[in-house]
């Protein structure tokens, strides 16, 4: 982006685009997933059909009051919830069928980009905003990437038990899972009200810069002392306050916020030194931290949701002085996978909430790695080393692939994240070239590697509240930050606030 340029327009043309370009990438969902997907839907809203769908109206409308609840169709992922200015307030879920559902018009929102939610879930109450002539949702169901139309939710809906109009039951209300950020010197993640932060770790201590707005324009860098050259680590409280982990050789801090979206408390002892730490939510709402050094892994988590810690605790072994990330299956239970130069390892806990598995192998050594997960909630891991970058997956809840090489940077520094429409984007960066890969349809195979930018040091990946991925990039120059634009389009490199801030050598 240019010097000076609103970024409020990107956010915009995502929004208007995604209507006229979602036919175009959303793939047909493979005959046997089909087969597969549950055959049972929700119903959406309470209140009478004011318009079916038609050659000229892309959608059904459901009219009520204004506050009338709104259910998901089915199980999901929130990949979209944000405004548009034919939508009003709008939400997208992901299905893990390849399907996709639309929800427009609300007057307010209960769910953010990231959340899974269950069919019959309330995740927005009815309203009548954008280009709307009463109080309405609009549903529209995306399915098949060969059609320039989507689906008639009315079809759809009766095919899985639903009749329009309809009653909603009291369908389940789960906590939504919270997946975590990735762990690196460079990290980022949503406040409770949508901005992203982004903290960096130079020799000097620790730098945050913020978005002043969703989706929108960056504060400058404040220096906030802590540990010099540090790895860090963030995630959320139970009640939407970050906290931040910071660990060097010598000392692990921390530090949160004293209210969600507010200001930062100062730093507090948290631990001694070690080489790396990563940190996820429990299913409870338990903040549980893992940090590695010369004699394994150590990991010390809340006794309660917002609450106190434990002591530290040995996990038993793990790679020793290992790059460490943690991701969470979909049924709430975090797992943590640790590299070094030797061996590749990971460990699960047995249940939500619950005792952790012994460490098992899991290939061989490597540089660096990050671990995402697919729209249908499989994990994706991948490693870098001296000839690319390979990855893993699940292939069932118990059982994973082999090893597969994908090409990329050698020796690189990885991050991941998932696109608007549900697909899982890789991002490799060395001290000569960066480069991405992306899935070439939901739950799919992926595309060649391309070309991001030149080299740095280190690179994470975060989501706006709007869906765009968001990457942060570090050199011996600065940090820089990249983002979309659309679905398939980025903006240049460019300074965060048109400030160089904090260098990572």
């Amino acid at each position: 982006m240019l010097a000076g340029l609103s970024r409020r327009a990107p956010a915009c043309v995502l929004a208007v685009a995604a209507a006229l370009l979602l036919p175009a990438l959303v793939p047909a969902a493979p005959a046997a997933a089909r087969t597969a997907a549950a055959e049972t839907a929700a119903c959406p809203a309470a209140g009478f059909v004011s318009q079916h769908f038609h050659s000229g109206h892309n959608g059904v409308d459901i009219a009520n009051d204004v506050g009338t609840p709104i259910y998901a169709v089915g199980d999901g992922e929130v990949t979209i919830s944000g405004r548009e200015p034919g939508y009003g307030q709008w939400i997208r879920v992901q299905h893990p069928d390849g399907r996709i559902s639309e929800y427009g018009h609300m007057s307010r929102r209960d769910v953010s980009v990231g959340d899974r939610v269950a069919a019959g879930q309330q995740i927005a109450l009815m309203g009548s905003e954008g280009q709307s002539t009463g109080p309405h949702l609009h549903l529209r169901i995306w399915g098949d990437r060969s059609a320039s139309y989507g689906i008639d939710p009315e079809v759809y809906l009766a095919e899985r038990g639903v009749v329009l109009p309809c009653t909603p039951g009291n369908g389940p209300r789960p906590r939504p899972l919270v997946y975590p950020a990735e762990s690196g010197r460079v990290v980022s993640a949503r406040s409770a009200d949508g901005r992203l932060e982004v903290f960096a770790a130079g020799a000097d201590g620790i730098h945050h810069a913020w978005q002043q707005e969703v989706n929108g324009n960056w504060s400058a860098w404040e220096a906030l002392g802590g540990p010099g050259n540090a790895e860090l680590a963030i995630a959320p409280s139970a009640d939407g306050r970050l906290e931040l982990f910071a660990l060097n050789g010598s000392t692990f801090q921390h530090r949160w916020q004293l209210s969600p979206s507010g200001g930062w408390s100062n730093w507090e002892s948290f631990g001694g030194g070690g080489r790396d730490t990563a940190a996820g939510v429990n299913a409870d709402g338990r903040i549980e931290v893992y940090a590695s050094g010369p004699v394994g892994l150590f990991h010390r988590y809340q006794l309660a949701p917002n609450g106190g810690w434990s002591e530290w605790e040995p996990t038993g072994g793990g790679p020793t002085d290992s790059r460490v990330e943690m991701e969470k299956s979909p049924d709430g239970r975090l797992e943590v996978f640790a590299l070094n130069g030797d061996t590749f390892q990971h460990r699960y806990q047995t249940a939500p909430n619950g005792g952790w598995s012994p460490w098992g192998a899991f290939g061989e050594g490597g540089r660096d790695l990050t671990v995402d997960h697919n729209a249908d909630g499989r994990l994706e891991v991948f490693a870098s080393g001296p000839v690319g970058v390979f990855h893993k997956y699940q292939t069932s809840p118990t059982s994973w692939s082999e090893w597969e090489p994908t090409g990329g940077p050698a020796g690189s520094q990885l991050t991941s994240e998932r696109t608007p429409d549900g697909r899982v984007e890789v991002f490799a960066m060395n001290g000569s070239t960066a480069m991405h890969m992306w899935q070439s349809a939901v739950n799919a195979p992926y595309s060649d590697w391309a070309a991001f930018g030149t080299g740095g040091t280190e690179v994470t990946a975060a989501t706006n509240a709007d869906g765009r991925i968001e990457i942060f990039g570090t050199s011996h120059a600065g940090t820089f930050h990249k983002w979309q634009t659309g679905f398939t389009t980025w903006s240049e490199w460019s300074w965060v606030n048109d400030t160089p801030g904090p260098t990572l050598n």
